[in-house]
């Protein structure tokens, strides 16, 4: 499935069960309140999804039951990416076998600190050998590197490499959609730059907001295809506190506690992300306004 209509991307939570397993059930109910709710897209086993925490039987599972749930109604993005470039093929030809994801996401390698000839050769070798599309994920906050526009936008005349989810801020991201071919995918990793981004031209936003805000995001985004720039604005204006709150505490722990109060039950998280503070919940309820 292409990505036409996919400009809001849920990155969306693990659903856990009460004894911190995965839980299929719970995923279900997820799932289907996503895709009720303005989601575009998924990205399966992301940061939000705590995939460091799954096992990779776990991820095989999540990511073949979320196809099955999902029954191409959006595309689906599955995190492939480690720090080990071998590894990396390695699981995303494994995923490439579950037929129904539409791309992998593949992180800037972590740790190892490559530097941007290593980054080249690390995303070159993975797109030459995957047989999945490949979306970059850099995210120098978790990754200790950062991908540099220049390197971006060579890697962005690769086939096999369609795409991009960048959390490097708005200034960056302009340099980005000026250099990159008209086609390539250009997603903001950060809610807080939803709207500017697509008005410099991103494709859209891979959200963790969208797991309760979707439908503000999806009118917002809406009032810009419309060029009524003053009610993308307005509602920008209304959703920034709101995303703000949803990383008050280490992510995913804030969005996990909103969708456990409206009732969707996703179960905790596994350490070492603690679960919210039970004494600042109502708090974090009343700023959500759910």
């Amino acid at each position: 499935m292409d990505f036409k209509n996919a400009e809001i991307i849920t990155a969306m939570v693990t659903p856990f069960d009460d004894q911190g397993k995965l839980d299929l059930k719970r995923l279900e109910v997820l799932v289907n309140h996503l895709l009720a709710t303005g989601t575009q897209g998924i990205l399966v086993g992301g940061t939000t999804g705590e995939a460091p925490t799954l096992t990779e039987s776990e991820k095989l599972t999540l990511i073949s039951e979320t196809v099955r749930l999902v029954a191409g109604k959006v595309p689906i993005i599955a995190g492939t990416g480690s720090n080990n470039t071998q590894s990396t093929i390695d699981f995303t030809n494994r995923v490439a076998e579950i037929k129904g994801v539409s791309a992998a996401l593949v992180v800037v390698p972590y740790y190892n600190k490559p530097d941007q000839r290593g980054m080249l050769a690390h995303f070159k070798t993975v797109a030459a050998a995957s047989k999945l599309p490949l979306f970059i994920y850099n995210i120098p906050s978790r990754t200790g590197v950062t991908m540099e526009v220049a390197t971006i936008a060579e890697l962005a005349k690769e086939k096999n490499i369609i795409g991009l989810k960048d959390c490097t801020g708005n200034v960056n991201l302009s340099h980005i959609v000026a250099q990159v071919p008209a086609d390539f995918l250009v997603y903001t990793g950060e809610d807080a730059d939803a709207l500017a981004a697509k008005t410099i031209g991103a494709k859209g936003v891979i959200s963790v907001a969208s797991h309760l805000f979707g439908q503000s995001m999806v009118k917002m985004y809406q009032a810009v295809e419309q060029g009524d720039y003053r009610v993308a604005a307005e509602a920008m204006q209304q959703l920034t506190p709101l995303m703000e709150t949803m990383f008050s505490a280490p992510s995913p722990s804030p969005t996990k506690a909103a969708l456990n109060h409206i009732g969707i039950s996703v179960g905790g998280c596994r350490l070492p992300i603690l679960n919210y503070p039970a004494d600042e919940l109502n708090t974090l309820y009343n700023k959500l306004k759910i």
